[in-house]
C-alpha cells in the first residue's frame, strides 16, 4: 500500500487509564475515502481509538498521523477531523441553521500573505449561508434551516447533527455510535443514509459501533476489537465467512463453534466424523476450532447428511426458523425456512465450503512462575500446590507453569479461590464451554468446563496439582511461552 493512499495511520497506540490499559499495542492504517468501522462489544476500546484520533484523549504510548502528519500531540481544533456523537449535542437555543453554522463562524481561513505572514479571516455571512445550505441539501433537509431543533424527530436531528460535522469540510468524519439512540427502523434508514453520504462526499468516515449489522452493512473495511486488541481486520464479507479466532466468530452472527483436529489439508474430524474442507496450512493433527454458520446447515427428514439427530427448540424468526438440533451430544444451531417440529429425527448435512477452520487462540495456559517449597508454587498472585514428585524443584527456582484447559477450577465465590478473577468470555463449543478468565493483575486463563459462565462474574481459581506441570527455566533451552507465542 503506498504511503500516500493512507490518510490515518496508528503505530503501537496504547492508552491506559491509571494502571488499567484499555488500548493495547494498536496499529491500523485507513485508506483515504474508506468506510472503516471499529466494532466491538461495551467496553473493548473501540471509542478510546477514535477519541484519541480526534485528538480528546492522548496515547499513553504510541503514534498518530493524518495524511503522514504526526498529530499526536495537537490539539482536536487543529486536527482536520470532525465528530458526531450519539448524544447528538445540538444547541436547543439555536435554529437549525445556526447549528449548523456555528463552527463556520468561529473557523478562520487564509486571506493573504503580508510581510511573509499569512493573514487569516472569517467567513462572510453569504459565505456560510452558501456552505450550511448546501450542507442541508446533503442530508435533504433544505426547507428546515429556520426550524427549531426541539421541533425535529430522532433521526432528524441526528442528520443536522452530521450536517454541522460536514460543513466545515473535514478531512475524516469520525462516528460515535451515531444511531444508537433511533428506532430500529429510522436506524435502517440512516445506515443507508449515511452509505450514501459517504459515497458522494468522498472522504473518509470511521465509525464505532457494537452493532454487527451496522458494520456489515456500511462498511468497505470492518475492525474488530476486543479487549483493546485488534482480532480481525477485514472486508464484512470474509469477517462473516472467514472469521479469524472463535471470538470474531461467535461475536459477528450466529456461530456453532466445535473443537476438532487437522488430520491433514482439507481434511478435518469433529464429532467423530472426518468431512471434507477447504482449508490448508495446519500441521497434522493439529488441534483446530471449526465453525459452521446455522444457515450453511442442510436440514432434512431421511435424506442425506453427516450427522444424525433430534429438533428440541424452533422459534420463527420472521423470514426463517431457527431451530437447535441435538445430534452426537452437540447442539446445532440451524436457520432454515422450513420449521421441523419438536422431536423431529432429522438428519442434517456440511458442505465442504460451509466448514471454516481457525487455529486456537492457545492450547494451553503458560505462566512463570517461582517455587515456593517443595509443593507449592507461586503464580499470579497465588501459591497453589503442584505434583513435586521427583523433587527436582527447590525453593527459588524460577519455573514454567502449564497449566492445562481442565485443570483450573472455577468457584461461585472468589473467597473460596487462590485467586479471584472476572469471567470475560464464554464460548459453547459442543460438549463443554470455554471460558476465558482475566484476573485482577491482568493474566489470562483459558478453562473447558461444562458449565456456562455469565460475562462479569467474578469467580475464584484453583488449579488440579496433579494436572498441572511445572518445570525449571533453562536459559539456554527453555523460554517462557508468552501470549503473544501462544497466540
Amino acid at each position: 500500500m503506498d504511503t500516500e493512499e493512507k490518510i490515518i495511520e496508528l503505530i503501537g497506540v496504547e492508552k491506559s487509564f491509571g494502571d488499567k490499559p484499555v488500548v493495547k499495542n494498536l496499529s491500523l492504517y485507513i485508506r483515504k475515502g474508506e468506510f472503516v468501522t471499529l466494532l466491538g462489544p461495551s467496553g473493548c476500546g473501540k471509542t478510546t481509538v477514535l477519541r484519541m484520533i480526534a485528538g480528546f484523549e492522548t496515547p499513553t504510548k504510541g503514534r498518530i498521523l493524518i495524511g503522514g502528519e504526526d498529530i499526536t500531540a495537537i490539539p482536536p481544533y487543529r486536527r482536520p477531523v470532525n465528530t458526531v456523537f450519539q448524544k447528538y449535542a445540538l444547541f436547543p437555543h439555536l435554529n437549525v441553521f445556526n447549528n449548523i453554522a456555528f463552527g463556520l463562524k468561529l473557523k478562520k481561513i487564509p486571506a493573504s500573505e503580508k510581510n511573509g505572514k499569512t493573514i487569516y479571516r472569517h467567513f462572510t455571512k453569504e459565505e456560510i449561508a452558501e456552505k450550511v445550505n448546501r450542507a442541508l441539501k446533503m442530508v435533504d433537509l433544505e426547507d428546515y434551516g429556520y426550524r427549531n431543533v426541539n421541533s425535529l424527530s430522532g433521526g432528524q436531528q441526528q442528520r443536522i447533527a452530521i450536517a454541522r460535522a460536514l460543513v466545515c469540510e473535514p478531512k475524516v468524519l469520525l462516528l460515535d455510535e451515531p444511531l444508537g439512540a433511533l428506532d430500529l427502523k429510522m436506524r435502517k434508514e440512516m445506515q443507508i443514509e449515511l452509505k450514501r453520504m459517504h459515497r458522494e462526499l468522498g472522504i473518509t468516515f470511521i465509525y464505532v459501533t457494537h452493532d454487527q449489522e451496522e458494520a456489515l452493512t456500511m462498511s468497505d473495511t470492518v475492525v474488530v476489537i476486543n479487549d483493546g486488541q485488534i482480532q480481525q481486520i477485514d472486508t464484512p464479507k470474509e469477517i462473516y465467512d472467514e472469521p479469524k479466532n472463535a471470538f470474531v466468530a461467535n461475536f459477528i452472527g450466529e456461530s456453532n463453534i466445535l473443537s476438532g483436529t487437522m488430520l491433514k489439508d482439507r481434511l478435518v474430524k469433529f464429532l467423530g466424523v472426518s468431512l471434507p474442507c477447504m482449508d490448508g496450512g495446519f500441521h497434522k493433527n493439529e488441534q483446530v476450532d471449526i465453525v459452521i454458520r446455522p444457515e450453511d446447515i442442510a436440514i432434512s427428514v431421511g435424506g442425506e447428511g453427516q450427522f444424525k439427530g433430534e429438533v428440541i427448540s424452533s422459534v420463527f424468526k420472521g423470514t426463517y426458523y431457527e431451530m437447535i438440533v441435538l445430534a452426537d451430544s452437540y447442539e446445532f444451531t440451524v436457520q432454515n425456512t422450513s420449521n421441523f417440529n419438536l422431536g423431529t429425527k432429522v438428519v442434517l448435512g456440511v458442505s465442504p465450503s460451509s466448514i471454516h477452520i481457525m487455529r486456537k487462540i492457545r492450547t494451553i495456559n503458560s505462566f512463570v512462575g517461582e517455587v515456593e517449597d517443595e509443593e507449592t508454587v507461586w503464580l499470579c498472585g497465588g501459591s497453589f500446590k503442584f505434583n513435586n514428585a521427583d523433587e527436582t524443584l527447590e525453593k527459588g527456582d524460577e519455573v514454567i507453569v502449564k497449566v492445562p484447559f481442565d485443570a483450573v477450577e472455577i468457584l461461585d465465590d472468589e473467597n473460596d479461590g487462590v485467586i479471584g478473577a472476572k469471567v470475560k468470555q464464554s464460548v459453547y463449543k459442543g460438549t463443554y464451554y470455554q471460558v476465558q478468565l482475566r484476573t485482577d493483575r491482568g493474566e489470562d486463563f483459558l478453562v473447558d468446563t461444562p458449565y456456562e459462565w455469565n460475562i462479569n462474574d467474578r469467580v475464584g481459581i484453583n488449579l488440579i496439582p496433579e494436572k498441572i506441570i511445572v518445570e525449571k527455566i533453562d536459559d539456554a533451552e527453555n523460554e517462557p511461552i508468552t501470549d503473544s507465542e501462544a497466540d
